[in-house]
């Protein structure tokens, strides 16, 4: 039996539609696009497409409409969020600098993992993630880490939602590697990006459990200032620094 709601709000309704029909989507929508998929009118669809751009939501090229970060900002200013950046990013400098490669900082977003902190590597090479980079939780180093280090309970509600998202998932072949990051104290693994980069992942943990991942593209050559191996240990060393400042303002 479905529950229907108490109140009503039919036009919020229709602009966090929209939203999230285009926080979902790989390419700009145009207008008919939006209304086939919301199974809405034009004049409806419209109506909200001009507020929600006047408010600097979503914005209009020649392919059509896409989602702005000026969501993104906005949870970027919540407490947790910019104490966890603070935080971190002194300690994700220093990483760069003794590693000569660059390093991201990434939180769970739904069914996705979101970047919202990079240091770039020092020297002339390097592979760096931009803030705002999206990918689906179990497609990446830092979202296998984030969904390895949760309890059991917390970590089925987070697989269930990257299930209901409609991204394929094998949770058959999913969950063991889940438990073999955790017995290894985080991963490591080939890029899904990139040829000749291995990602370097660890959690920043609170009680626990993952609050955010931090990884490192890992790029062999002579810009690199220390071995992998020695690389990794760095990293697990900087995400214990990270968690025990962060432990008393994430209780």
């Amino acid at each position: 039996m479905t529950t229907k709601s108490r109140y009503q709000a039919p036009a919020l309704k229709k602009g966090l539609e929209i939203l999230e029909l285009l926080a979902a989507a790989e390419q700009a929508q145009s207008m008919s696009d939006i209304s086939t998929a919301l199974g809405r009118s034009v004049g409806e669809i419209f109506r909200m497409l001009q507020v929600l751009e006047e408010h600097r939501y979503i914005a209009r090229d020649d392919d059509g409409y896409r989602l702005t970060n000026r969501l993104f900002a906005l949870g970027m200013g919540r407490p947790p969020i910019r104490d966890l950046t603070v935080t971190a990013l002194p300690v994700m400098q220093e990483l760069a600098r003794a590693t000569g490669q660059s390093c991201h900082l990434a939180v769970a977003s739904g069914a996705e993992m979101a970047v919202i902190a990079g240091v770039e590597a020092p020297g002339l090479s390097g592979f760096a993630v931009r803030v705002g980079y999206r990918r689906p939780l179990h497609r990446s180093a830092s979202g296998r880490v984030l969904l390895a280090f949760q309890s059991p309970a917390v970590r089925e509600a987070m697989l269930a939602e990257v299930r209901t998202s409609g991204v394929a998932l094998d949770a058959t072949a999913l969950v063991p590697l889940l438990d073999t990051l955790v017995a290894e104290g985080g991963g490591v693994t080939p890029s899904p990006v990139l040829d000749g980069i291995t990602d370097l992942s660890a959690p920043i943990l609170a009680h626990d459990s993952a609050r955010a991942a931090l990884t490192v593209p890992f790029v062999a050559g002579p810009a690199a200032r220390v071995t992998m191996e020695d690389c990794r240990q760095r990293l697990r060393a900087a995400v214990r620094t990270i968690s025990g400042q962060l432990h008393p303002t994430l209780e």
